[in-house]
This record gives structure tokens, sequence and C-alpha cells, in this order.
């Protein structure tokens, strides 16, 4: 397709002649294909990339922000309700592989849907992923063995993946980037809700209609939202690429890199695996385990050596290789990581360590859920309004650290309103820091660039979970077995702790000196997995305050033309 080169308007990043430090700005404009099919925007005045009145446009946007709720509470009701469903199969020592089964499949497939979507279109991509998340949640909902659940929560993590990577790839399709916080704000609304509820409720719904009923009410939800998709989504959404270039669309998705794609999944199930299993169910010295990690490190360097050659890579090593883009991606990956140290662990402790009911549980930790949407939400009209994209993550990088210190330093006897409290600066650091990376990265992206980018960041935060849930488990898995051995005593000590090990409502079965000898090495296992995330934050901290990044503002556009076609300030 024809392509011409513009100035920084509409379809490019709106950069001010500034950045926020004084300094001159960070430019890189691109192309953008021109506009052949009719859902490109005709009125310059309106948000909208589309030809499409406000009305039709919400038709198309609004069960995107529904998707995001039902997609965050199907995973936030996982986090908070995993003790309630591993305790019902015996398998407490197996809990992190509900999350990371999901993650691993998910943050595998996500770029490999982009890449899909832009050259079949985005409906087709989007309507088949929302057909498979709602048929592998059912598959979830009637699942009869852990095993058979952590394979469904596998599948579903393809489909989630292919819903949650259109849903961004395609609200970039429909909105311009110097309003883009706005609509982000809708998103982080909706996707906080989700949150929120699955957090709050996730306990309740497990006491009233069981896990297996709250798996499947989302059914219905995810039904209609497929019903509104296959109506109101353009057809012509997306580039394209089989249609409108010479290449077949066999050739095209031969262009694909599955290889990169599977090499990806491999490095990354077998080094969960290997974290997973070493000191947990298998010793360290197993060699099961240490050859998990040794082919894990392999296949990682393989997967380097073959993206750097990949025509379509699904990791792009060049836009994570030098700053701006490289601190902000590696940013999002280390948050998750400390993030999920927190949320994953913090039912653990107020079940285990408090004996809290999984619905007093969820209650708890739906205030940090809150805080979440209402920082997202703010932040994205902010960044709409002043143009400021690095204040927002200083702040959230910070609030995180401060989050994690305080979890780490509270006592065993804190009151519970405190711990409560303390759970909150997390997800008001995740709320005040995400949305402003979004549209950093997209804004120091050139317009071709934009959905590889916003791919990329979803994959590194993707692999942030994942590994979060992985290492915390390792963490709390491993200490947790060495204070079981020192404190608790008596004739039948190898039971009790296998016991305890398996379910986290035993403890509460316990009776006299061992049940408080069980809570004691729980609270301290935990009190380690929560300063392990202070590491993770530091780095995050020393990769965001340096930055420098531009102003979004649409009355601050410079560009000099050159006769090479490129923008300069």
């Amino acid at each position: 397709m024809a392509s011409t080169t513009i100035p920084p308007d509409d379809h490019s990043r709106l950069l001010g002649d500034q950045n926020e430090d004084g300094d001159p700005p960070i430019q890189t404009y691109g192309t953008q294909p021109e506009p052949e099919d009719d859902h490109h925007h005709k009125n310059p005045d309106s948000p909208y990339l589309i030809d499409a009145t406000r009305t039709k446009f919400w038709f198309i946007f609004g069960p995107i922000l529904l998707q995001y709720f039902v997609a965050m509470f199907d995973s936030y009701f996982m986090a908070s309700s995993h003790p309630v469903i591993t305790s019902y199969f015996n398998a407490s020592n197996s809990a992190s592989w509900l999350s990371t089964s999901f993650m691993l499949t998910s943050t595998a497939t996500q770029p490999v849907f982009g890449r899909l979507s832009d050259t079949i279109g985005r409906r087709p991509v989007y309507l088949t992923a929302l057909v498979g998340f709602m048929v592998t949640t059912a598959w979830c909902a009637g699942a009869q063995s852990i095993g058979s659940l952590i394979a469904a929560r596998a599948l579903c993590g393809i489909a989630a993946g292919g819903v949650l990577s259109m849903a961004g790839i395609m609200t970039n399709d429909l909105v311009k980037i110097e309003v883009r916080g706005t609509y982000q704000a809708y998103i982080n609304l909706l996707y906080g809700s989700g949150a929120a509820f699955g957090t709050a409720f996730g306990g309740a719904l497990c006491d009233t209609i069981g896990w297996r009923g709250a798996f499947a009410i989302q059914i219905p939800l995810i039904l209609f939202i497929t019903i509104c998709a296959y109506i109101n989504v353009p057809s012509n959404l997306g580039p394209q690429l089989a249609k409108h270039s010479s290449l077949t669309v066999r050739q095209t998705i031969q262009q694909f890199d599955i290889a990169g794609s599977l090499l990806l999944m491999l490095s990354v199930a077998l080094l969960i695996l290997g974290l997973n299993l070493g000191g947990n169910i298998l010793p360290w010295s197993n060699p099961f385990v240490i050859g998990s990690l040794i082919v894990s490190l392999i296949a990682g360097g393989v997967l380097v050596w073959v993206e750097s050659k990949a025509l379509r890579p699904v990791m792009p090593l060049a836009m994570i290789a030098s700053p701006p883009r490289s601190n902000i991606v590696l940013s999002n990956f280390f948050s998750m990581i400390g993030i999920n140290h927190i949320l994953f662990n913090a039912p653990l402790y107020f079940q285990a360590v408090h004996s809290d009911t999984p619905s007093i549980a969820g209650f708890r930790l739906a205030i940090p859920a809150v805080l979440t949407t209402i920082c997202g939400v703010s932040t994205g009209f902010f960044l709409t309004y002043t143009g400021r994209l690095h204040a927002p993550q200083i702040a959230g990088a910070i609030s995180m650290l401060s989050g994690a210190v305080g979890l780490s330093s509270m006592p065993r006897d804190v009151p519970m309103w405190i711990a409560t409290a303390l759970c909150a600066p997390t997800g008001i650091g995740q709320g005040l820091m995400f949305p402003a990376t979004t549209l950093a990265v997209l804004a120091i992206s050139s317009v071709e660039e934009q959905a590889a980018m916003t791919s990329t960041l979803m994959l590194w935060r993707n692999l942030g979970t994942v590994m979060g849930v992985a290492v915390s488990s390792l963490v709390l898995q491993n200490t947790l077995v060495q204070y079981l051995e020192k404190y608790i005593t008596g004739p039948d000590k190898q039971a009790v702790i296998e016991k305890v090990r398996k379910s986290v409502r035993a403890v509460l079965e316990l009776k006299g000196e061992t049940h408080e000898q069980a809570l004691m090495a729980y609270s301290d296992a935990l009190r380690w997995t929560f300063i392990s995330a202070i590491g993770f934050f530091v780095v995050v901290n020393v990769l965001i305050i340096p930055v420098k990044l531009p102003w979004l503002r649409k009355d601050r556009v410079a560009a000099n033309v050159e006769e090479d076609g490129e923008y300069q300030d």
C-alpha cells in the first residue's frame, strides 16, 4: 500500500517543543498509510480515527470496556480465591500454577494475535478470541481435578491474550493519541472495577454460589460482548496487510515469528517449572529441576538470537534496547513482579495469619483495587489536560515502594485496619504509573510502531505477572518449609507440615500450641515474600526517575521539514 510522510498531526505523536525538564523534545515521527478505507476519520475535529457518530463509536467501544471488566474480574477473582480452589482439590502447594498457566499462555500469544490482526483484520481475530474465552471459561467451571483446571486456565489464557491485545490495539485504531488519556481513563475505570469486584466478591461468591458458579456467571457477559462485537466492529478495521499487499494470507502468516513465540513460551515455562518445583516439591539438586533451569537459559539465549533475525519479531529487541522506551518497558516488568508479590500473597496473609474467611480477605483487598481505579481514572484525565507523562510515573513508583516497605515492617499482631491500609500504596502506585507509561511509549514511537509497541508493553507486563507469581511462590514455599521445620514440634510434626502446606484452611483446624506455631511460620514466610518485593520496586524507581519524556499537548507541536522527510526539532 502506498504511504506518505505526514506532519505530526492527528496520526502521530503530538509532542511539545520541550520535555518536562525543559530539554528539547524527543521526536520520532513516522509514516502513516494513506486512508484507503472509509473507517479512517473524515472530521479533523473529531476525537475518533474512524468515520462514526458518537453513538456508533460507543456501540464499538462500550463492549470493549465491558470486556476489560470481565477479564479483570476473572484474573483478580483467581488471585483472591485460589486458596479456596486449591484447598478444594487439596493442592495448595500448586496454587501458583492456576495463575501462571493462564499468564504464561496469555503472554506468549498476545503478540501473535496482534500480528495476525495486522494481516487479516481486527474483527475476525477479535471474534475468534471472544468465542475461545467463553468456551474455556465454561471448562473452568466444570473442571473435575486440579490438573483439568490448570489445563483449562492455560487455554483460557490463550483466548484472553487475544481478547486483551485486540482491545488495546483496537483502541489505538479508534481514538486519536492526544485524547487517548481520556479514553484510557474509561478503560482504567472498567479495568479497576473488574479487579475490585473480583477481589472483593471473589471470596463471597465462593462462599455462596461456589467457585464453579463464579466462573459460570462470566459466560453470559462474554456472550453479550461477542454478539455486540459481531454486529458493530467494522470489518475494515486495521491495516489488513493481506488485502492491501501483493502477499497472500498464507505468505503473510508465514512471516509470523512462530519460532520466537515457541521459544518464548518454552523458556518462560521451563523457568517457572524449575522455580516452582525446586525446594517445593523436588529438592534443588534434582536433575529435573536443574535441567529445567538450564534449558530455560539456553532457550532464552536462542530466543534473543532468533528475535534479532526475525522479520516481524514477537519480542522486538529494538524497542527495548535503548532509553527511554527500555526504561519504561522494563519498569513495567519489574513493577508487575513486585505487585504480584503482594497481590498474590495478601489473601494468604489475611486467611492464614489472621484467620479471615475468603469473603473478608477479599473485601480487604478491595480497598487497593478501588484506589487503583480512582488513581487510574484520575491519571487518564490528568494526562489529557496537562500532557505531563513523567510526574505520575515517579509518584507511582515511589508509592509502590513505600507499600512494600510498610508490609514488610508490620508485626504479626498489627491491627487489621493497618494491615489492610498498607496494601493500598501498591494499588495507588499502579493506578498512577501504568496509564502514564502506556501513553508514554506511544508518544515516543512512530505511527507504524505503535501496534507493535502496545503488544510489547503488554508482553513485558504479563511476563512480570508470571514471574511475580512464580518468584513469590518460590520465596513463600521455600521459607514456609524452613519455618515449619523450625517451629512445629510434636510426634506428628511431618504430618502437620504436609497438611498445612496443602491447605491454608488447615491452619484453622490446628489446636493449641501447634496452631500458634503454624501461624508464626506463615507470618515469617510471608514477611520474606513482601521483603523480596522491595528489591523489585527499587529497580523500578532507578529506571523511571531519570527518564526524560516529551509533553503530550495538541497546542505544542514543533516540526521542521528536512529534505529526507524526517521531522527535526
